[in-house]
């Protein structure tokens, strides 16, 4: 479901300027443009492709470049840089029509004042600290959020921005695409997990469709047993398999109902055109057991997942999954399960009844059967494993009544060395930032759900870029959060979205 590389996705490099200065200062303009584009475009941490696209001189000129750019599918987003000064009114029609968002790049093209010949014509041509400067304006007095990134675009922490930058922008327009299939409801009588699927659909552009496990019973016992035992030979191969699942186990049964379901779901996505799915063990109808290795590795494909019903959270994961695609580490479904509270050390246990990803493992994954204590099906496969340690993010999405909020928690994964035997699922250890009992209160107070989604690759700003870039509520938990002040931002916030 992944692409094998973010290249379809492209940024736009346009560079405002004027005539005021002549043909030759213009020529002079697109020419070193064209070289910063060329130069970012083929650093090995840019994951879409960026593009030269013009310099822009007149209103008209922008307004064109602003509309070609909103009915572009390949056009995620824009970088924005005055080489020289660019009035800014020339800007208002075309800001004020673009529906994709964009950095403004405050770089020069060269790096160092050339001391003993920097005259007038040196001067007009090299103004980006003036010119940006005005568009920078512009933007503030259209009330237009964007990403303002500054320093010479050889520097590698530039060039790194720019490049975080770029998975958000993809991100944005996978949240914008992205349809979610709910197999049944939510689960019964909890709160969190609910939410305006029409408010999601105006703000947010992911769309949510509601089935009847039987639509889905119906594909599952449509696969073929040949696609089940090719199926199986690739399990084989990539997870350590138990005697009794292996073929002629005493249990193998369970693994072949769990890879129908797999498959049925698989199909059910890929023919209806869906990014990821929901499930609920509370409605089963029609199928053996709760899909755990199915949604396991369909996740692991790059697919949003959310249990009970959770859709805003299987959006979140798809998004996040799309915009960590090729980074080191892995994206996961993921709930608050239990506490540590020794004196000498707390921390978290996170895990589900059977649906964390293996992008996150620490090493191979094993196939194991449990019993689910819940649900009334038989027991499921799934896949266990820990994960590594190292520093990592929590994003949980909520509705609030009147908008969408995010929390964002920054999180020190740990490697326990502890044995837990019985322990039927896939785990992960994490210290919460600051401490235990600043961050789950911070958490507690913003009403941060159970259910999240965990990176090991995303980074707490790419996320703040992303709420700015869809117009949604970010509240985040990292090194520096006090009670007090969190809840008087909390307060703040109330205020403002209204």
């Amino acid at each position: 479901m992944l692409p094998s590389d973010l290249k379809a996705h492209k940024l736009w490099f346009v560079v405002g300027s004027q005539h005021l200065y002549g043909p030759k200062v213009l020529e002079q303009v697109e020419q070193n443009a064209r070289e910063i584009a060329g130069a970012l475009g083929q650093l090995p941490s840019m994951p879409a492709s960026l593009e030269f696209k013009a310099v822009v001189t007149t209103p008209s000129e922008v307004l064109r470049v602003m509309k070609e750019a909103n009915q572009s599918d390949e056009c995620v987003g824009l970088v924005l840089w005055m080489h020289t000064f660019s009035p800014a009114k020339m800007w208002i029609a075309g800001l004020t029509q673009l529906q994709k968002p964009f950095l403004h790049l405050n770089t020069q093209f060269n790096r160092d004042i050339p001391w003993s010949e920097i005259d007038m014509d040196f001067m007009n041509l090299n103004q980006s600290a003036h010119g940006d400067r005005e568009f920078g304006y512009i933007c503030s007095r259209l009330r237009i959020e964007r990403r303002v990134v500054a320093g010479h675009w050889k520097d590698p922490s530039v060039q790194q921005q720019i490049a975080d930058w770029s998975r958000v922008a993809i991100g944005r327009h996978t949240l914008r695409t992205t349809r979610i299939a709910r197999f049944g409801d939510n689960m019964r009588r909890v709160a969190v997990t609910e939410g305006d699927k029409v408010e999601a659909e105006m703000k947010l552009g992911a769309t949510v469709d509601g089935y009847g496990l039987g639509d889905l019973a119906e594909r599952v016992d449509a696969v073929s047993d040949g696609r089940v035992e090719e199926d199986i030979d690739r399990v084989s191969e990539l997870y350590t398999v138990p005697g009794d699942l292996a073929r002629g186990g005493d249990r193998h049964q369970s693994l072949i109902d769990a890879l129908r379901i797999e498959l049925g779901i698989r199909d059910f996505l890929q023919d209806n055109d869906y990014q990821g799915f929901t499930t609920t063990f509370e409605i089963l109808h029609g199928l053996k057991q709760l899909p755990g290795i199915g949604a396991q590795r369909i996740m692991a494909d790059g697919y949003g997942f959310g249990a009970e019903g959770d859709w805003k959270t299987a959006v979140l994961v798809r998004t996040m999954k799309m915009m960590a695609h090729g980074l080191d580490g892995g994206t996961s479904f993921m709930e608050d399960y239990t506490y540590h509270l020794d004196e000498n050390g707390t921390c978290v246990l996170g895990s589900h009844m059977l649906e964390i990803c293996p992008t996150i493992a620490a090493d191979k994954p094993r196939l194991a059967v449990h019993p689910l204590a819940i649900g009334g099906k038989e027991d499921p496969v799934r896949l266990i494993f820990t994960t590594p340690e190292g520093p990592a993010i929590n994003v949980s999405m909520m509705d609030m009544g009147n908008r969408f909020r995010l929390v964002c928690g920054e999180l020190d994964v740990l490697h326990r060395t502890e044995s837990m035997p019985k322990l039927p699922v896939a785990s992960a250890f994490w210290n919460t930032k600051p401490d235990f009992a600043t961050g789950t209160a911070a958490w507690i107070q913003a009403g941060g759900a159970h259910h999240s989604c965990f990176s090991m690759s995303l980074k707490t700003h790419q996320i703040r870029d992303l709420a700015e870039m869809v117009g949604i509520e970010l509240l985040v938990i990292d090194g520096d959060t006090t009670i007090d002040r969190f809840k008087a931002e909390i307060r703040a916030n109330e205020a403002y979205y209204k």
